[in-house]
């Protein structure tokens, strides 16, 4: 394991320890099924939020620490990138929290019992876009990885980093790909609901399926979609990534919220 020899070799240690301990300790709170959950805590959704921002810490500390101008670039990209789309992320999340009247994600989930068009997929398709999006950009994939352009950059914020210290960086984000995955297959997908609540004779041939399984299959389903947008779309420029979350998702999400405010307070709640 190689430290470059005018770094500050404690943050330069210490950071993919940031990412990967942020990475993993949003799980804490995430349910895989009814119960199966290790801390059943009604702010949820705002300590992952809250774990998921200090992540970004670790990049900046780790592209500040190298003593690099590669390794800096990525980790200024990193910063602005995240800033940007933690807002987006926010808001979308914030959708579901006055669907669902809770922040607790079992409870997130349970509301959404009745089956497929139950779900907050439907309501919230808007909202579930921008979460989408944003939370590709957060975990820096492809077509938002200008964070690690590799051909403008080299390699960005790891660009000094070897050993079991690269690995942390890489394992903390596919560990928070997983996380943005799961989310999505919680908050807009039923978690480990059936599709087939309300529908009689479906729901007798596939009650033999246990919730943890729907819950697998829709992460996969997610996780399948990381890798078609990195094989269909190519790498965003840096000022069309700042463009798309501030004058596009931002707007969506905030005009979504007002409407379904609306359509609260009126009453009318069709899918709720």
């Amino acid at each position: 394991m190689i430290v470059p020899s005018h770094s500050n070799q404690f943050l330069f240690i210490i950071a993919p320890i940031i990412s990967i301990g942020t990475a993993l300790s949003a799980w804490a709170v995430i349910p895989v099924n009814a119960g199966w959950v290790i801390a059943n805590v009604n702010l949820g959704l705002l300590y992952v939020l809250a774990m998921t921002s200090l992540g970004v810490y670790g990049v900046l500390i780790s592209g500040w620490a190298s003593n690099s101008k590669y390794a800096m670039y990525g980790a200024i990209r990193a910063s602005a990138q995240t800033i940007s789309y933690e807002i987006a992320m926010g808001f979308a999340l914030i959708g579901v929290m006055m669907a669902a009247g809770s922040l607790n994600l079992s409870e997130i989930v349970y509301a959404q019992q009745g089956g497929f068009w139950h779900w907050y997929w439907l309501p919230l398709f808007p909202l579930m876009v921008v979460y989408w999006i944003s939370g590709v950009a957060e975990t820096n994939r492809a077509p938002f990885d200008v964070a690690e352009g590799e051909s403008e950059i080299v390699a960005g914020f790891h660009v000094e980093y070897s050993g079991i210290r690269f690995a942390l960086f890489f394992l903390a984000e596919y560990a928070n790909m997983i996380l943005v995955a799961t989310l999505a297959a919680l908050l807009f997908f039923g978690g480990w609901l059936s599709p087939f609540q309300g529908i009689d004779f479906l729901e007798e041939w596939f009650a033999f399926v246990p919730g943890l399984v729907w819950l697998v299959i829709k992460i996969g389903f997610f996780l399948l979609m990381y890798l078609w947008m990195r094989a269909t779309f190519p790498r965003y420029r840096y000022d069309q990534i700042m463009m798309l979350g501030w004058k596009v998702l931002i707007p969506v999400a905030l005009g979504w919220i007002v409407i379904l405010a609306v359509l609260i307070e009126c009453g009318v709640k069709p899918w709720f």
